[in-house]
């Protein structure tokens, strides 16, 4: 009863954060900014990254739940807010005031600290850890594409 507990509840943050994001872009793919910008080839539509999110966050609510019934202290709760922070932080910064350096650095920050939790924890959760490799993946992805904007802008 404890697991569906911290699943709901890790749910509820992770889309509460998305929403929290999509609310600070402005008007994010749509803006003309965006639009304009020279985007990498590989960069797909607009609907797989809704899509993409949803399915991370999904994954990784799972792996929070896991790791919250064996680990469960202020420092896991200091590391996973820091990375609702980033995340959020990256849709003001790139698409809100088109900060396009700072939101790499926001990125990879990102993917340093989802990297952390996939090591530190490996062993702690065994095959579970692969519920955080759609973040860790997406993050790749993302990474790729915002620095292709960055050099080639």
């Amino acid at each position: 009863m404890k697991s569906i507990g911290y699943f709901i509840s890790f749910l509820i943050l992770n889309f509460s954060a998305l929403g929290l994001g999509i609310i600070l872009m402005n008007n994010g793919p749509m803006d003309s900014w965006y639009q304009t910008l020279n985007q990498a080839p590989w960069t797909p539509p607009n609907w797989v990254f809704g899509t993409a999110w949803s399915i991370v966050m999904i994954c990784f609510s799972f792996y929070m739940t896991s790791l919250a019934k064996l680990r469960m202290g202020s420092s896991l709760w200091g590391l996973y807010f820091l990375q609702l922070a980033f995340n959020i932080a990256w849709n003001y910064l790139f698409f809100n005031q088109h900060l396009v350096l700072l939101g790499s650095i926001n990125l990879i920050l990102l993917l340093g600290l989802i990297s952390f939790f996939l090591v530190k924890n490996k062993k702690l959760l065994g095959y579970k850890t692969i519920l955080i490799a759609p973040y860790f993946l997406w993050l790749l992805i993302a990474n790729s594409l915002n620095i292709y904007i960055l050099f080639n802008n």
